[in-house]
């Protein structure tokens, strides 16, 4: 079973705080694409949310419609008590596997979730991304722009991107990321990728 699907695994990565991929805070590249979405009604999905930075922020501003999943039912019921006031209004929580889920979203939010699937798994990721947005809808966030040993989490580069988000998707935008926090300066990708609409 790939790591990403083992639910033991990341419930122990979360007991144990290892969690080195933890920002403790909302990314500055993704408060920024935040910051210039006009209509707050839209409906976003955050998979793989880990501490749910980026779901706070979108309540702190006033975004009615945010879903967020995590396989780790240690960290879901943490995000169901940090959420308390939000759970089941404005904010959906959702325990379960990724690749499990239905929906119709303008927006997909990648943070740190791409990065933890073992490769083999990166084209079902767009292909399962591309089924869950409407038409128009888009998936946008941050890539590794490196190598790591091991994994998770796992590296890419913007060729291998490129190739892979190719023939399916609208390529928005796909560049180095200017305003990355400093321990990951010069190493990450930010990227829109747009669901053609239908003719």
């Amino acid at each position: 079973m790939s790591k990403i699907q083992d639910k033991a695994f990341w419930d122990n990565r979360y007991l144990m705080n290892q969690t080195g991929w933890d920002m403790g805070d909302v990314s500055p590249a993704l408060k920024g694409y935040f910051d210039q979405l006009k209509d707050k009604s839209i409906n976003i999905l955050i998979p793989g949310c880990g501490n749910a930075y980026e779901a706070a922020y979108l309540m702190a501003t006033g975004f009615e419609n945010v879903t967020l999943i995590d396989i780790s039912g240690v960290l879901i019921k943490e995000l169901k008590r940090k959420f308390v006031d939000h759970d089941g209004k404005r904010l959906h929580i959702i325990e379960g596997n990724f690749f499990d889920v239905n929906g119709d979203f303008d927006l997909i939010v990648e943070q740190t979730f791409f990065c933890a699937l073992d490769p083999l798994f990166r084209k079902q990721y767009s292909h399962k991304m591309f089924d869950l947005l409407k038409p128009g809808g888009k998936l946008a966030g941050l890539l590794f722009n490196r190598r790591f040993e091991g994994g998770p989490p796992f590296g890419g580069s913007l060729n291998e991107y490129r190739d892979l988000f190719f023939n399916d998707w609208e390529i928005k935008t796909l560049e180095p990321c200017y305003n990355s926090i400093i321990p990951r300066r010069g190493t990450e990708l930010f990227f829109i990728l747009r669901k053609p609409a239908r003719n």
